[in-house]
């Protein structure tokens, strides 16, 4: 029996792909995605093209794009390849440039206006709700995942870690799966061609006949899918993490390509977040500045919320154009985050202590902690209190994207300015001697079996192992 052909890993070998497209250059390169910005020769429209090299993420990223189809405020997908000895490649619309590169440029020159903020804050709550009232948690929120359009059109992009939930909170089986992606598959020739959708323009399209599958039906599928696919699964706790080190000007995100698992900065790569059991999604998710505190106590029931944390310190870096809690590893996060908000305990959130590694990892009393005003020190009160709302341990406590939308904030003086009028950096965000700290620079962030920066710590055993204490 001949061995399956090998996989082209270039997507310049791809015929069906090379006669409707002009490669024009690679712009982005990771481990698990490399991304081209391209000309479709039908019209010479600029694209970027992603060359998916992780299955899962492959998955994840389209159905959520077509779900969210017609909606300003998400990239739009205008086609995929995918064959089953193929990377997927997903054919999106080019944008130049990102939130993190507007922040950046900003710092550097006059700062942004009040104005300017509150349209760039609409934007990005216009494009989170969306995905939330899809029941589309995001999972990677951060500035360099918000690309921005030439006339200031901000987009929310990179969905390679985003799930779709059944219910809040809840996913129909464990975190390996592909929901509702199952319909598309031509089960004779193991193709999903960009074909499946005819009339992509079209919103709403993707979630017609999705609807209309039994939930029988479709957990059956499923299971088939899964069990097919069974080989690749047992890696999918470490397809869902990042390095953040790749830049992918074209597509959704400076991590935008899957990035390097080996480098990632996560504490949880073993475990996977008890990702075997149904209903529970992975803890290892997101970029750790904008991580939720149940993440980084690595919580496997989580929903919308997770997305929410993310937005309050999106929010506050364009406020002070610096980040708010800038990491070096999983505990130094959590511990900028408890010198602010003081220690997380019962009192503040009833049930935290239910967290995995609550028991496991714990800190010092923070005596003194300097509040969120202290961090946004030349902010109004509205805009201390917006962050407020979006940066506090209760998940339930956090406001939505909604309701955030109809705050008074937004609607008195300085007024959002016009998107025509918004500021947009000539390049993207990169790497900068000025900003040692820059959003795309994970590389060089140790993990956290890496104490050596840290003070004292006490180690103690337990009957479920050990625990430890940083003072």
């Amino acid at each position: 029996m001949e061995n399956p052909p090998a996989k082209s890993w270039s997507i310049h070998t791809r015929p069906e792909i090379i006669a409707k497209y002009e490669i024009l250059e690679r712009v982005g390169s990771g481990a698990y995605a490399d991304v081209y910005r391209g000309r479709r020769l039908s019209d010479n429209l600029v694209v970027a093209l992603k060359e998916v090299h992780d299955y899962q993420s492959a998955f994840r990223e389209i159905e959520a794009l077509h779900i969210l189809q017609g909606s300003p405020n998400v990239v739009f997908l205008h086609e995929y390849f995918w064959r089953e000895d193929e990377d997927a490649v997903l054919v999106l619309e080019f944008l130049r440039t990102d939130l993190a590169a507007v922040i950046k440029e900003a710092k550097k020159n006059t700062g942004l206006s009040v104005g300017q903020i509150k349209r760039w804050m609409l934007q990005i709550l216009c494009g989170l709700d969306a995905c939330h009232r899809n029941m589309i948690v995001h999972r990677d929120l951060k500035p360099g995942n918000l690309l921005v359009s030439d006339d200031g059109l901000l987009k929310l992009a990179d969905f390679g870690q985003a799930r779709i939930l059944m219910e809040p909170g809840f996913v129909a089986a464990d975190d390996n799966s592909q929901p509702f992606m199952l319909n598309l598959l031509d089960k004779e020739n193991n193709i999903l061609p960009s074909e499946s959708f005819p009339d992509t323009d079209k919103p709403g399209y993707a979630y017609q006949k999705q609807e209309a599958m039994e939930k029988e039906e479709y957990l059956r599928q499923l299971d088939e899918l899964k069990a097919k696919h069974s080989s690749k699964d047992d890696i999918d706790g470490e397809s869902n993490m990042h390095d953040g080190g790749t830049s992918c000007l074209a597509t959704c995100t400076t991590s935008d390509i899957e990035d390097d698992l080996l480098k990632s900065s996560f504490s949880y790569e073993g475990e996977d977040g008890g990702d075997n059991r149904p209903g529970f999604l992975t803890s290892c998710v997101g970029t750790r500045w904008f991580r939720a505190p149940e993440l980084l106590y690595g919580s496997v029931n989580y929903g919308l919320e997770v997305d929410l944390w993310s937005l309050g310190c999106i929010f506050a870096e364009l406020l002070t154009l610096d980040p708010l809690f800038p990491g070096t590893s999983d505990i130094d996060q959590l511990s900028r985050i408890f010198s602010v908000l003081g220690n997380l305990t019962e009192e503040v959130w009833a049930g935290c202590t239910n967290l995995p590694d609550y028991r496991t990892i714990s800190f010092a009393k923070v005596e003194n902690p300097t509040g969120l005003e202290a961090c946004l020190r030349d902010c109004s009160p509205d805009e201390v209190s917006l962050v407020k709302k979006l940066v506090c341990y209760h998940p339930a406590a956090r406001a939505t994207a909604m309701e955030l939308i109809n705050e008074k904030y937004f609607n008195q003086e300085p007024f959002p300015v016009p998107i025509s009028e918004l500021w947009v950096p000539e390049s993207r965000s990169g790497q900068d001697e000025d900003f040692p700290g820059e959003w795309d620079d994970y590389n060089g962030m140790g993990s956290d079996s890496d104490f050596d920066d840290f003070g004292p710590v006490n180690f103690r055993r337990t009957s479920a192992g050990f625990s430890m204490q940083f003072l």
